[in-house]
């Protein structure tokens, strides 16, 4: 199990890349107002990667119920980790895909994290008696 809960750790970590990468991506950067700061640029990079900073956030709480769901059902474990890693992958894929402006795969791999978040609930769910 204790991958899964590693999972979840590089899950909580992912929005400080992308908005890091975002605020590297454009001179002069100032961290007494960094919401202003993003806000006013131009760069589709520092926005793309401020949008995938969001997402990111977004996301990290339904993956990591569904990681505390599927353990504290007794889903199997070899399954959580399976679907532990596949939605890390999707997550890393999705802000990659959003830094380099690839709207449909961003969107595909926003998808496949989605779906593992889904198939690591239903079983916990079904196995609980919902």
């Amino acid at each position: 199990m204790s991958i899964a809960y590693w999972c979840i750790l590089i899950a909580a970590t992912l929005p400080y890349v992308w908005v890091a990468i975002a605020k590297s991506s454009a001179p002069g950067y100032n961290n007494r107002d960094p919401r202003g700061w993003i806000a006013r640029q131009d760069s589709p990079r520092v926005r793309n990667g401020y949008a995938a900073h969001l997402n990111a956030f977004e996301a990290f709480a339904p993956f990591a119920a569904g990681v505390l769901m599927a353990q504290f059902a007794g889903v199997d474990h070899a399954l959580i980790t399976q679907l532990a890693l596949a939605f890390i992958a999707c997550r890393v894929l999705h802000g990659v895909f959003y830094l380099a402006a690839i709207p449909l795969m961003r969107s595909l791999a926003w998808l496949g994290g989605i779906a593992c978040v889904v198939a690591l609930m239903v079983p916990a769910a079904l196995k609980i008696g919902g």
